[in-house]
């Protein structure tokens, strides 16, 4: 199976062809699962489609001008289609989405602290998290541990702990970035993932005239 995390477009004129070659896969190639990411998230926004109101973080992130050149970029009919996808893939024991479970926003890296990775997989009760929003080709394994946790309510003038300390086991958990393609001028980098054998191997592909696999 080949999975795309998201982001097929950008504010660049070449989206189009991006989508349609994704759209008609080619004899013999298989048909890609592909999850909404951050730019296709941005486009439902700025069309009235999205989990938010306003492109706000857009605004902020890239200014007024890249906005326009994304919604310029991106016809409606392409709109409609990406509305369509799927926000993650849930299959075996794997996550596989673009950001994390709480948000396309949200970027995961090697120097995320551990009880954050953490809670994401155990959102979704994952073994293994596949995310690409960082754009790191990166592998990190979280021990097995025993988590202590108490609830905590909020009165009017103290904090009072309303429920005994629970202490949980968790098993060995991975969070996997799969790499990126363009963010470095002809390189590409992606995943191999064996379910048989829990084994995880990157790629990397350098485009343009006399290259190849890397």
């Amino acid at each position: 199976m080949l999975y795309i995390l998201g982001d097929l477009i950008a504010p660049t004129a070449t989206s189009e062809q991006v989508v349609k070659r994704l759209q008609s896969p080619r004899n013999g190639e298989p048909e890609p699962q592909i999850c909404q990411g951050w730019w296709e998230e941005q486009i439902l926004i700025l069309h009235g489609l999205g989990r938010t109101g306003e492109p706000t973080e857009l605004i902020e992130r890239y200014g007024i001008q890249t906005t326009k050149t994304l919604w310029d970029a991106v016809p409606r009919s392409t709109v409609d289609w990406i509305r369509g996808l799927d926000f993650g893939f849930f299959e075996l024991d794997c996550l596989l989405i673009h950001g994390s479970s709480v948000s396309t926003s949200d970027e995961l890296t090697p120097e995320t602290p551990p009880i954050h990775l953490l809670d994401r997989l155990l959102r979704m009760d994952a073994n293994l998290l596949f995310c690409g929003r960082s754009g790191w080709a990166f592998q990190c394994e979280i021990q097995q541990a025993q988590i202590t946790s108490s609830l905590t309510t909020l009165s009017q003038t103290t904090l009072s702990q309303t429920a005994a300390p629970q202490a949980t086991v968790v098993s060995p958990r991975q969070v996997i970035g799969v790499g990126n393609v363009g963010r470095n001028s002809g390189q590409a980098t992606y995943t191999l993932y064996n379910p048989y054998n829990g084994q995880v191997e990157f790629r990397t592909v350098r485009y343009g005239s006399s290259k190849g696999f890397g």
